[in-house]
């Protein structure tokens, strides 16, 4: 299986009018702008995507959108608690593994500590590895089996910039 890890893009600052809630606050529109930059390199990197699953949170929501709309998915996008800032990863392995049929590669979308203390727990075992997961950060994990601990190996991380370059 190969499981790709994507950060959210740039969002409204924390705190901002209007937006009375982190679960509320949306992407900007450089943020956006920059989302459809990456998401269009990801036919560079030959990817294709079984499932998508984000976080419900708006800005996470909007860039598993994106990424969808852009690869022509249209409706393989799920939205799933598992993957906010306090999610499990424990569940969210579980209801992974439980998808029928499994899915050869998936793409989960949410946020920073969350997601690069999942890196970490699927590479070493633990959230001690430090993983730098910038806004728009990509990063490709393979395991031949899904397991809460090290179970995976890391093939890529590619920061921003560098998917941009890309597409």
């Amino acid at each position: 299986m190969n499981i790709f890890i994507l950060r959210h893009g740039l969002a409204v600052e924390p705190g901002s009018a209007g937006f009375a809630t982190d679960f509320e606050r949306p992407l900007t529109p450089k943020g956006e702008r920059k989302l459809w930059k990456i998401a269009q390199s990801f036919e560079a990197l030959e990817l294709s995507f079984d499932w998508i699953l984000s976080s419900p949170y708006v800005r996470a929501r909007q860039t598993a959108e994106i990424v969808a709309e852009t690869m022509d998915l249209g409706k393989r996008v799920e939205l799933s608690e598992l993957l906010a800032p306090a999610g499990s990863s424990k569940k969210l392995i579980e209801m992974i593994n439980r998808r029928e049929p499994p899915p050869d590669n998936v793409l989960l979308v949410g946020h920073e500590p969350y997601l690069s203390d999942l890196i970490s727990l699927l590479i070493s075992g633990s959230a001690g590895v430090v993983v730098t997961m910038k806004k728009g950060t990509l990063c490709k994990l393979t395991t031949a089996s899904l397991e809460h601990g090290s179970c995976a190996a890391l093939e890529w991380l590619l920061s921003p910039k560098q998917l941009c370059l890309m597409a």
